[in-house]
Order: structure tokens, then C-alpha cells, then sequence
């Protein structure tokens, strides 16, 4: 079983991934939004929806560069293996409190507002609860991690993570005995990238570039009626 969570299961996903979203954007475009609940409560939207996303985004780049990052590149660096480890531990912590305050609010806002719950679908709600537990197993993570701050540790998921998109066999056992939270939350990580084809977390691959460098929010006004004299 272990073998098949962390040696076949990342390919599974990742093959649903890209598949799934290729197949969406070319045979169902316009469900390809984030469906904004902008008008219905706005307050409470832009403050968790920055706390969520910046935390997200640093989350994200930090795991991309972290785990897909040669190791001797950063020995060619000089930076050693244990301040590696202590970066992402602070860096880490501290996007992943702003990303759960964030996710917390956003997940109060849709689950209690009769309007917006509504018009919310189940996978709203449920990839939100996801995501809100996927942040929970990663800062649960950090406790074990402080007891290994040699960076040995993280060593091993870098492996991991390097033979799975290197195709070499092998890579589930360099995971094999690591703490049970680790475990948990790679494999969350895998099925919340198994079932992001599906949901409104498509709307990231667009052009996000572009969507860093926005102006500002969406502007929703209500519509006037033309005063009559």
C-alpha cells in the first residue's frame, strides 16, 4: 500500500491533473471562472482572499523551488542543508498561519451567509475544506520538523519528489519511515491535485502573471436606474 500511495499514486494524479484540465479548457471553457461572490459580502472577502492567496502562493513557489531544487545546486551554494530546513520552517509557518486565517474566513463567509452558501456548489465548499485541512497537516508538520533541524529530513522529500518526476523507481522508499502527519499531508496534496480539474482552482492557471500584476479587485457595481424628472 505504502508503495502504491507514494510510487503510482503521484503519477495517477498528476496524469488526472493535466489531463483532466486540458480536457476541461477545451470542452467547457466557460466554466473555467472563479465565480466571484464579490457583491453578496465584500468586507470579509478582500481580507481573507489576501491572507489566503499570499499565503498560498508563497506556500506553493516555496514547495516548487524546495522540493524540485537539485540538491547540489544548493551545496554549490553554500546554503547547508539545516538553514534550508530552518527557511522553510519560518518561511513556511508563517505564509501557512496567514493562508489558514485567510481560508478560515473565507470558509465562514460561504458556509454561514445563507446568500452566498446558495450559490455556492458542494465542490466549492468541499475543495475549500481541503485546502483548509491541507494547511492544518502542513503547519503540523513544522513540530516534527523542529526536531530535525539537521535537514536531513527534508532531504528525503526532495528525493522523493526529484525520482517521481524523473521517473526512477525507488521513490517511495526514500519515505518509507518518515512521521505519520508527512505522510498525510503529501497524500492530500496528491488528491487535491487529482481532483483540481474539476473545481474553481482552475481559474489559477490563468495567465497568472497577469493576475499578480492586476490593478485591483473585480469591481461589481449594482446597476442605476435613470432617475426620471
Amino acid at each position: 500500500m505504502h508503495n502504491f500511495l507514494f510510487g503510482i499514486y503521484p503519477y495517477i494524479a498528476l496524469t488526472v491533473l493535466l489531463v483532466g484540465t486540458i480536457a476541461r479548457y477545451e470542452t467547457d471553457p466557460f466554466t473555467w471562472k472563479t465565480s466571484s461572490s464579490q457583491l453578496l459580502r465584500r468586507r470579509q472577502l478582500v481580507i481573507g482572499s489576501v491572507l489566503f492567496h499570499v499565503g498560498v502562493l508563497v506556500i506553493f513557489l516555496g514547495h516548487l523551488v524546495g522540493l524540485l531544487t537539485p540538491i547540489w545546486i544548493f551545496d554549490a551554494l553554500g546554503i547547508s542543508h539545516g538553514a534550508k530546513q530552518l527557511l522553510a520552517v519560518v518561511a513556511g509557518g508563517i505564509a501557512g498561519v496567514m493562508a489558514l486565517i485567510g481560508g478560515a474566513m473565507l470558509f465562514h463567509r460561504r458556509w454561514t451567509d445563507p446568500r452566498i452558501r446558495k450559490t455556492s456548489s458542494f465542490g466549492d465548499i468541499a475543495i475549500l475544506a481541503l485546502l483548509l485541512a491541507q494547511l492544518c497537516l502542513g503547519i503540523g508538520t513544522i513540530f516534527v520538523s523542529l526536531q530535525h533541524l539537521d535537514g536531513h529530513e527534508m532531504t528525503r522529500f526532495m528525493s522523493w519528489a526529484q525520482m517521481i518526476f524523473t521517473f526512477r523507481s525507488g521513490a517511495a522508499d526514500q519515505i518509507a519511515d518518515v512521521a505519520l502527519v508527512f505522510k498525510l499531508h503529501l497524500l492530500l496534496g496528491l488528491t487535491i491535485f487529482l481532483v483540481f480539474p474539476f473545481t474553481r482552482l482552475v481559474h489559477m492557471l490563468s495567465v497568472p502573471l497577469r493576475y499578480v500584476l492586476r490593478p485591483g479587485y473585480q469591481i461589481v457595481r449594482s446597476r442605476r436606474r435613470p432617475s426620471v424628472e
